[in-house]
């Protein structure tokens, strides 16, 4: 039924999927950029749906009061701590280990606000539990959303880094002026 629901809106407000996640792919962590808006989560998480596959991503721990937790955790929700140096990326790394089945969203701006650098801890997370990154997207001039290609990382976060500027170059955030690759 959301499944349905989701592709009656994005059919409404215009918009379409590109891409999909690899067949027989079962746990990946998914890059989302650019991420501006409030409004990134809703259009990704409608494309989830559209996908048909739980996409789970990571919230600060102070979102998780009631009422909103368990609407949250429905959605996909982890709690972290985004405080001092928590082990986040052993928590993750666990929580993959101990998952059949497990697509983490992250958007490594980690703000919405401009930052002058994207967080590393994706490319650590994926290459601790050893599982591909894809490269999600979220395209407001084109109205378009989606899986955009898949990187094995190398372990040489700058050289891999290159390629993922390469792909984000060009898209088009809802706020252009808070999206910055370097």
């Amino acid at each position: 039924m959301l499944r349905l629901l989701a592709r009656f809106i994005f059919f409404v407000k215009g918009w379409h999927i590109e891409g999909k996640i690899p067949d027989g792919l079962r746990k990946c962590i998914i890059i989302q950029a650019p991420h501006t808006s409030m409004t990134d989560f809703f259009v990704g998480w409608l494309a989830s749906k559209i996908y048909g596959v739980k996409f789970r991503f990571m919230i600060k721990k102070e979102a998780f009061i009631f009422p909103l937790a368990g609407i949250i955790k429905s959605m996909g929700g982890i709690p972290v701590d985004r405080g001092r140096n928590q082990g986040t990326v052993k928590q993750i790394v666990d929580i993959f280990n101990r998952s059949e089945s497990l697509y983490l969203i992250i958007t490594p701006e980690g703000t919405r606000a401009l930052t002058n650098h994207w967080k590393r801890g994706f490319y650590y997370m994926a290459q601790a539990a050893q599982v591909p990154v894809l490269l999600g997207f979220i395209d407001y001039k084109k109205k378009v959303c989606g899986i955009g290609g898949q990187l094995s990382v190398s372990g040489n976060f700058e050289a891999d880094f290159k390629k993922i500027e390469t792909f984000y170059r060009g898209m088009h955030a809802k706020y252009p002026e808070k999206f910055n690759l370097s």
